[in-house]
């Protein structure tokens, strides 16, 4: 055999290795994220929202929503929402609306027939009535809930590798010193940075804005091809830590084909007023704001309809 046809073997046989190594670890991945995906699959009593006519398709792209919660769970203690954030995904426009809801805000609690804080809907009935609280308040279908143990913020942020944010000013919080500009931030810090309210000039919307800084960045971070390797690291903490409703089979195709919506991130602020009633504070959002928004959220969903009185 000629040296020429050795080497040539040779490279092949590497190159059949390598491919089957690769395979190998690919099986392993894929069944490794099946698992977690199992262990966080909540799953909640209906099929679709009852503000859609049709089940949502993902082959046609059609959009989709997804309710974020961010929960501080304590021993005991069922937890409030205090982050809630709606996301609308639209794949054929590649792009995403993010609207962060006050925790504050004052609207009926559906299901339990009496106006409170939005925030409290979570504690009185998971994330069901979470769901339908929201619906109500901004006139659109909730296809999707996930639901985040805030304390685990610490551990998915260095799961991983650390994250980047820009920080509008420099404040001090939690024994860490945040400075204006580009900060490159691992978890316990980014916890802290994600919390601090009362210093921020912009109050809880002030922190609602950082906490989208983290979640972007942790998106941003974990679609890279770099995090591969942390892989583990990733699913373990998100196994613990994250709830939601999607099976595996729905994260397979919205991956597939929602994925260049992530691109093209549009944030939203909910303008209101902030009051006391009865010695509670509100925060009260005007109907022809909440009009406005549920406008503008139909629109990159592509449905149609009247926002509903509270």
């Amino acid at each position: 055999m000629s040296t020429k046809k050795k080497w040539l073997i040779t490279i092949l046989s590497i190159v059949g290795v390598l491919l089957i190594g690769i395979g190998a670890y690919a099986y392993s991945l894929y069944s490794t994220v099946e698992k977690t995906v199992a262990s966080m699959h909540k799953p909640i009593d209906r099929e679709k929202s009852e503000k859609r006519t049709d089940a949502v398709e993902f082959k046609k792209q059609d959009p989709i929503s997804v309710l974020l919660l961010g929960v501080d769970e304590r021993e005991g203690d069922k937890g409030r929402s205090d982050t809630m954030i709606v996301l609308t995904v639209n794949p054929t426009k590649k792009s995403t609306q993010m609207v962060s809801i006050p925790r504050d805000t004052r609207t009926e609690i559906i299901g339990k027939g009496k106006e409170d804080k939005i925030n409290h809907a979570y504690a009185f009935g998971g994330p069901e009535m979470a769901i339908h609280t929201v619906e109500n308040f901004l006139d659109i279908p909730i296809d999707y809930f996930i639901q985040v143990n805030m304390e685990s913020f610490r551990d998915i942020v260095n799961a991983v590798g650390g994250v980047t944010v820009e920080n509008g000013f420099a404040f001090n919080y939690g024994g860490y010193t945040f400075d204006k500009g580009q900060l490159t931030l691992d978890g316990q810090e980014a916890l802290a940075y994600s919390r601090m309210r009362y210093e921020d000039p912009n109050g809880d919307f002030g922190r609602q804005n950082r906490q989208r800084q983290i979640i972007k960045a942790v998106i941003d971070k974990g679609a890279s091809f770099s995090s591969l390797t942390k892989f583990d690291d990733i699913l373990a903490v998100i196994g613990e830590n994250i709830r939601t409703n999607m099976t595996f089979d729905e994260m397979v195709d919205i991956q597939k084909n929602y994925k260049d919506a992530r691109f093209n991130l549009e944030q939203t602020q909910i303008k209101g007023s902030g009051t006391k009633i009865d010695g509670i504070y509100y925060y009260i959002v005007p109907d022809e704001e909440r009009t406005a928004l549920s406008t503008k959220l139909k629109k990159h969903l592509q449905i149609s309809g009247n926002v509903t009185k509270r």
